[in-house]
């Protein structure tokens, strides 16, 4: 009841909740958090890095104008393919250039990425297709290493040294995890091919970021969607899991084990914020429910139920799968398909989620109705929207102690 109460308040101030473009007209102290998957990968290796590297990209400079409307302090990049040199190309060639409609440049001088699990060879017939290579048989789903990678952009320092990650937590190190139902002689799985597969399809970060007044974790993940597999649901599993990492993670558990041999979760009373697309709706579409719903239930966090006038409306005027859904259409943040069988509607999958002790101030997703200003930034000049996700974030301010 609380999520609902928040965003109906969220609806009722979402046309006012962003500054005019180009200003900042946040109080002392509040921080903008924001996580966008912007479809920022590509077919091939070395594409995305070429794109932004000659600035002249329609998408990219269309993403970069959203960024620049929102503003945010602090954004995760969900599907920006890996590429070490790409992150700074990304700020300076397109963030730093002022886009379309009067839209100021913004500068993050703080940058995190980092390896992904996604086209990392395993050596097995991990989809049991009879062949051994390809992206079906890779630590995660991609058809060349690091593809649909995660990019985290700060205005604040970032303490890199004290930085987590989690590419190569296996699965099997999780406690009464989902993959020993099917591992085995006689599973989806050899006990071989278990053995192997890491838990994150993408990778999982802790990313330390210094607000002055207090350290934030950034806690960044992308959980493979919970689809795309058969009968054993094996990616519905994995999706489960990957999201149940953050709820032990945050709940200190010991069992976690970092890239660099460091071992348990979070530190008791340190502050954190969830973000990413975590490919999960608490009440439709496909995958385990019940990981997200805990998740989003748990007492050390807020949910913020960020919500938005164009989710509704594109629910509304699309019909189809929507009309059966359960959730409220004004929180979904992914505009998919809503017609054939296998369509899951409009969904809320992507998330910004602060701890409970931080103070949660606003919250939104930038999904414009029609009728509202900036709905010319979610499509490109033929039409094709950016991204078939909306940037989601949330106004947060450090304790008052």
């Amino acid at each position: 009841m609380r999520a609902l109460a928040i965003s109906i308040l969220t609806l009722a101030v979402a046309a006012a909740a962003l500054p005019a473009p180009g200003q900042v007209a946040r109080a002392d102290g509040t921080v903008r958090i924001a996580t966008f998957n912007a479809s920022m990968f590509r077919p091939k290796a070395g594409q995305l890095a070429a794109e932004l590297g000659d600035g002249e990209s329609a998408h990219i400079q269309a993403v970069a104008a959203i960024l620049q409307r929102v503003r945010p302090d602090i954004v995760l990049i969900n599907e920006f393919d890996f590429d070490r040199a790409s992150a700074g190309a990304f700020a300076k060639n397109y963030l730093e250039v002022g886009q379309g409609g009067g839209l100021s440049p913004i500068a993050y001088a703080h940058r995190f990425i980092a390896p992904s699990n996604t086209g990392v060879a395993t050596g097995f017939d991990l989809d049991n297709n009879g062949e051994v290579g390809g992206p079906g048989d890779a630590q995660g789903f991609g058809f060349f290493d690091g593809q649909y990678g995660m990019l985290v952009l700060s205005r604040y320092p970032i303490l890199e040294n004290e930085a987590r990650t989690f590419q190569n937590f296996r699965w099997t190190e999780m406690p009464g995890n989902r993959l020993e139902d099917i591992a085995g002689p006689e599973g989806f799985y050899s006990v071989e091919e278990a053995e192997v597969l890491r838990l994150s399809s993408k990778s999982h970060w802790d990313v330390p970021v210094d607000l002055e007044a207090c350290v934030l974790h950034l806690l960044t993940a992308h959980p493979t969607p919970p689809v795309f597999d058969g009968e054993e649901d094996r990616n519905g599993r994995r999706n489960a899991d990957e999201i149940r990492l953050w709820a032990d993670y945050v709940a200190g558990a010991d069992y976690i084990v970092d890239d660099n041999g460091r071992t348990g979760g979070l530190a008791e009373g340190a502050l954190f914020a969830i973000a990413g697309d975590y490919n999960a709706d608490r009440l439709d579409g496909d995958g385990r429910r019940e990981a997200i719903a805990a998740l989003l239930a748990s007492g050390l966090l807020t949910d913020p139920g960020a919500a938005s006038f164009g989710g509704e409306e594109a629910s509304r005027l699309q019909g189809g799968k929507n009309q059966s859904h359960s959730g409220a259409a004004g929180l979904d943040t992914a505009d998919f398909g809503d017609v054939e069988a296998w369509d899951p509607g409009n969904l809320r999958v992507d998330y910004v989620l602060p701890a409970s002790r931080l103070q949660l101030l606003d919250a939104g997703v930038f999904w414009p109705a029609e009728a509202e200003a900036d709905r010319e930034l979610l499509a490109l000049a033929d039409g094709t929207p950016v991204s078939d996700h909306h940037l989601v974030w949330a106004d947060i301010a450090c304790p008052a102690e």
